[in-house]
């Protein structure tokens, strides 16, 4: 008697955990498809200026003018993209932002690899407190340094040439001195002993074991430094005098003055310019994930 009463209890059980665990993954399932689609709406809305901003190149200069707004050009106008190119010295601005970029990419990497090594792998007196003194610099407005450096500079003889723009990354920055700092610190302070006593440098440790282990945050550093080089107006607007030696953030301004506010080739000329910014960030899109999740687990 008393089996035929265990019986029906225990299956009873068995159904109510069975309840519980479908009732767990409907939740979890609903939980991520929901996050999924947050997700979709939120890029679906990053991704629409960069979708009005194409159609908008391709349309022709009267169907700019048409209410209420078509959602595909009528006619597609490549070669607006032509016209924008050949309008202003496109290719000269071109490779003036790429070689700005590049020499402010090295020395922005190199400077701030070795300072963020010395205040996160070598113990010295009063390491930190210098530490926090060079942090104190980030909340030095911006403004308040626009003349002295000029004036500097301009001393110098160095306005009217890329030195102004390309010098400073050699000297290290405040920011990404904390940011390389921060993720060096997770780095094992054993490892590093280990490689002194076998007699490396620290040049060679910084080398051979620091630099393969802070891959990825060296490469958001140097997506950062390359998007604020790619992206600067100020400081070519106030050091780059000649035409031939302005970038492409100063050029599309001056686009702007000489042709009349022509939309269709100002959207034009600037997508081609945004479009090395996104190819470089999806080349190295894997490494700035990666240095983002390392520095949050601590």
């Amino acid at each position: 008697m008393k089996g035929t009463i265990d019986a029906p209890v225990s299956t009873i059980k068995q159904k109510a955990v069975k309840r519980r665990h479908v009732i767990a993954i409907i939740h979890k399932l609903a939980g991520q498809i929901i996050t999924r689609l947050f997700l979709i709406t939120m890029s679906l809305l990053f991704l629409v200026p960069l979708y009005w901003m194409l159609i908008t190149a391709l349309k022709s200069t009267p169907e700019l003018t048409i209410f209420p707004p078509t959602f595909w050009p009528l006619h597609v106008q490549w070669s607006n993209f032509i016209q924008a190119y050949t309008y202003i010295s496109f290719g000269t601005y071109f490779v003036n932002s790429v070689i700005i970029t590049a020499l402010v990419v090295i020395g922005t990497v190199l400077s701030n690899l070795v300072v963020a090594y010395g205040f996160a792998c070598i113990r010295w007196p009063g390491r930190d407190q210098i530490f926090y003194l060079l942090i104190a610099t980030l909340f030095i407005p911006l403004p308040i340094a626009i003349i002295p450096l000029f004036d500097l500079f301009a001393s110098l003889h160095w306005v009217n040439t890329f030195l102004p723009l390309v010098v400073p990354p050699f000297f290290a920055s405040a920011f990404y001195v904390f940011l390389l700092r921060q993720f060096l610190l997770q780095t094992p302070y054993e490892l590093i002993e280990a490689a002194r006593i076998d007699g490396a440098s620290e040049l060679q440790i910084l080398w051979r074991v620091i630099v393969p282990i802070a891959r990825p945050a060296i490469a958001v550093v140097a997506i950062f430094a390359a998007i604020g080089a790619w992206n600067d107006f100020t400081g070519p607007l106030i050091y780059l005098q000649d035409d031939s030696l302005r970038t492409l953030a100063v050029g599309l301004i001056f686009f702007r003055s000489t042709h009349d506010i022509q939309f269709n080739l100002l959207m034009a000329a600037s997508l081609m310019s945004v479009l090395p910014v996104i190819i470089l960030f999806l080349v190295f899109q894997r490494f700035f994930v990666r240095a983002v999740t390392l520095g949050s687990i601590r």
